[in-house]
């Protein structure tokens, strides 16, 4: 019994025939692939890096050639489609549609190499742009899946659009975060709001750090304990937040501490107080000059000496108050060109008299700052007792003879 299969019965499988064309063809486009990827893609890479430009680079870094050999196969596609007479029409517009997948894949990838070479140049601090091309990648997107969805159906892209029309209002819902994100990227940038490294304080959203990201969606802070906080961007257009920017910019941060003065320590200054204080160098002149004044009008007064309560005194606390100011003007880390305040605030009367110092260092950064506001609040916290006056502290036990 002879059981060779007669050579005429394969011919005659129509599926076993497409599938073995159908292969081949696939085959033929994946060695195309292959072969651009590894001969023309490594050439052009070979190539960025020998050149002085920085641009190809980037779109080697991107990853824009390597999206490039996809569209290698198309070619070797529609050669082959000859052997297939009856599906040549369909099969046209799946090559079509593989090729506008293609595009939208290379087009991406393009973008984000002008987006990183926009990087290097310094405006892109003050204007980032990420927001803008991820807006754009959405267009090409949707752009994209407007026009595979066409050609696979055969029908008009625009006939498509007018139908998506419709559904506009399910897609404002669905990307209603994305378009409240566009129209505070474009707010933030045209009123110069926000920029990469700077220092925002949002508390609403638990974020005090610097911004190392400004996305379509998201800006990024990365707060002073390390942590990340991710914010919506159209937060920033109806939460308050404090930009600290302008301060760094300015070259002077402030200053704003109070001394809490124990008011039983306050009294007149006398003759023994004022003649120690103007060994002082920042005092001396003040004390000759005030107590000039001070007499001129006493005598115009005819104030009685005998009490204190007559006429004009100095007091221990407003020597200690214009020391203060003095030694702030004479400070080489104090701004002298910027407000420079020494003041009485309300008195308290659990806390004492707060006597406030208000002036800007001529350094910003954190550390270097707070060493200044400390050594200006060491030196003053150290001068109380020279003038006969305490820290308040609440329920400190003080010497009676301090008292007198």
């Amino acid at each position: 019994m002879d059981l060779t299969l007669p050579v005429t019965l394969i011919p005659s499988n129509q599926i076993l025939d497409l599938a073995a064309k159908t292969g081949v063809l696939l085959l033929a486009g994946l060695l195309a692939y292959v072969l651009t990827r590894t001969l023309l893609v490594r050439a052009a890479h070979a190539f960025a890096r020998h050149t002085r430009g920085g641009f190809d680079n980037m779109l080697m870094e991107a990853g824009v050639f390597s999206r490039a050999a996809l569209l290698a196969p198309a070619p070797v596609l529609f050669w082959g489609l000859e052997i297939f007479a009856g599906l040549k029409g369909v099969l046209d517009n799946a090559i079509y549609a593989y090729i506008a997948v293609s595009v939208v894949m290379i087009l991406t990838k393009v973008l984000d190499a002008l987006s990183q070479l926009y990087q290097t140049f310094d405006v892109s601090n003050r204007r980032p742009i990420k927001g803008y091309v991820q807006l754009v990648k959405l267009f090409i997107y949707i752009l994209g899946a407007i026009s595979v969805v066409a050609v696979l159906l055969g029908q008009s892209p625009w006939g498509l659009i007018s139908g998506i029309g419709a559904m506009t209002a399910v897609l404002m819902l669905v990307f209603r975060d994305t378009i409240l994100s566009l129209v505070a990227s474009i707010q933030i940038s045209a009123n110069d709001l926000l920029h990469t490294g700077d220092w925002i304080e949002m508390p609403a959203m638990g974020a005090d750090g610097s911004v190392v990201d400004i996305a379509l969606n998201t800006v990024k802070i990365q707060n002073w304990d390390m942590t990340i906080t991710a914010i919506p961007t159209y937060k920033f257009m109806d939460t308050p937040f404090k930009n600290w920017e302008s301060m760094a910019q300015s070259g002077g941060r402030r200053v704003k501490r109070a001394i809490m003065i124990d008011q039983s320590s306050i009294r007149f200054a006398d003759d023994a107080l004022k003649e120690r204080l103007k060994k002082v160098q920042h005092l001396a002149p003040y004390i000759e000059q005030r107590q000039k004044e001070i007499d001129e009008a006493n005598a115009r007064l005819n104030a009685d000496p005998a009490s204190p309560l007559n006429g004009r005194r100095m007091t221990n606390i407003g020597l200690f108050r214009r020391y203060a100011l003095e030694y702030l003007r004479s400070h080489p880390k104090v701004r002298q060109d910027m407000t420079l305040l020494v003041r009485q605030l309300q008195p308290q009367a659990e806390e004492g008299l707060p006597l406030e110092i208000y002036c800007f260092t001529n350094e910003t950064a954190w550390g270097l700052h707070e060493d200044i506001k400390s050594d200006i609040m060491d030196h003053l916290l150290s001068a109380l007792p020279e003038f006969h006056l305490r820290a308040y502290q609440r329920n400190a036990l003080v010497d009676a003879r301090d008292r007198d």
